[in-house]
């Protein structure tokens, strides 16, 4: 096979990092655009190693601009990219523009890695074929979660010490330790019933007021206590009611918030807890579901594209209807009266949780690597032009590659 000196392994590009520029002011705007302007580093054409680019894409593309790039886009610029479509909020001045970039940028990649069942979605938003969208999960660091169930002392001293001892929860005015709980509030917990957990943040899609209502019913039907903890919601930022001004509104003395709080925490939560409940009705992904499968925890998840590529309804856990509170608390009372039913599953779901593991992903992201390899070569040697791009994907030069 010929070597050509303008095939070098495929750029890595994502636009995650982007995702808040939609909110900046001009002056911080200018500040970037000129360091994307800058040039280049050196790089020598023996260098096998990947050229990545997590940040600067067009000054990446700038500087080797024959190369295929490797994107990827997370459901945060999906779920950005449909608000645009729909009619941008007031207030998001630049949202027109960074739709435009940002689709210019996805036409760049000769592949885009999008969340799993977000690829025909994803097409349509960004005006892009189908063959081009690989649908490909986050990893998880199956080294730190994992199954390590406390005993029950341990569980009750663990939540103690989140929800009295060191409180993070808070309340409308936005400052973490406004919500702290007195020991005897505990009597929930230690009345030996299922703890079930929420963890992600107070955004509209994430349906914690239908969560919040759903589980005073279950309670309701089980005549037990079956604590929810809230983990997450960052300070000072919620949609629509405060999950506390739900909980006091229906009257749910059983809920309780945990506050934000550091990740390398949430394997102890997720192993004080005997079941995770996401009913978010637009979840790309759902990192937190996989982690606490890799726990032991069977999930509660809406059936929609994300979760329903993860969850095995009646395998790993319950998917529901979306926006189906009835669903919701009957998937609650199952999961609180089949201890031995949720064990099951919890295990299936450990097991399954395997496939997530950043080894299986890092081979998986390597075969796309190799894939735009192997394109790229077959490309030069029946051609023998390699076409160069603009950040727009219009074709502006094509250099004739050496033999």
């Amino acid at each position: 096979m010929a070597q050509h000196d303008d095939l070098k392994l495929p750029l890595t590009a994502t636009a995650d990092k982007h995702a808040n520029e939609n909110a900046q002011e001009p002056e911080e705007q200018r500040h970037l655009h000129e360091a994307q302007s800058e040039p280049a580093p050196p790089r020598s054409p023996a260098d096998p190693s990947p050229a990545e680019s997590t940040f600067f894409t067009p000054h990446a593309a700038r500087g080797f601009p024959s190369l295929p790039v490797l994107g990827q886009l997370h459901g945060t610029e999906l779920a950005m990219l449909r608000q645009i479509e729909a009619g941008a909020p007031r207030g998001w001045r630049y949202a027109q523009a960074w739709g435009r970039r940002l689709r210019a940028w996805a036409r760049r990649c000769a592949l885009l890695v999008v969340p799993p069942g977000a690829e025909a979605d994803a097409a349509l938003l960004l005006g892009l074929e189908r063959a081009r969208l690989r649908g490909l999960p986050s990893g998880v660091e199956l080294e730190r979660f994992s199954r390590r169930p406390f005993a029950e002392d341990e569980r009750l001293a663990f939540w103690r010490r989140w929800l009295v001892e060191q409180p993070r929860g808070w309340d409308e005015s936005g400052r973490p330790g406004s919500i702290a709980y007195r020991d005897q509030e505990l009597a929930p917990f230690r009345a030996g019933g299922p703890v079930f957990l929420y963890v992600g943040r107070y955004t509209a899609v994430k349906r914690l007021p239908l969560l919040i209502s759903a589980h005073a019913r279950a309670v309701g039907l089980l005549g037990r206590p079956a604590p929810l903890v809230l983990v997450g919601g960052h300070p000072g930022e919620w949609e629509g009611e405060h999950p506390l001004a739900t909980a006091r509104r229906i009257g749910n003395r059983q809920v309780f918030l945990a506050g934000w709080r550091p990740h390398e925490e949430l394997p102890q939560a997720l192993n004080a807890a005997d079941a995770l409940v996401l009913p978010s009705v637009a979840e790309a992904f759902g990192l937190v579901l996989v982690e606490a499968m890799a726990c032991g925890l069977p999930v509660i998840a809406c059936r929609t594209p994300g979760p329903a590529a993860i969850v095995a309804d009646g395998g790993t856990g319950w998917l529901i209807p979306p926006d189906d509170e009835d669903a919701l608390v009957d998937a609650l009372v199952s999961a609180a009266t089949g201890e031995e039913e949720r064990r099951v599953r919890g295990r299936r779901a450990q097991t399954e949780s395997r496939r997530y593991g950043w080894a299986e992903i890092a081979r998986r992201f390597a075969s796309l690597y190799e894939e735009l390899l192997a394109s790229a070569v077959v490309r030069l040697e029946v051609g023998g032009t390699v076409p160069r791009h603009d950040l727009l994907g219009n074709v502006v030069e094509i250099k004739r590659a050496s033999g």
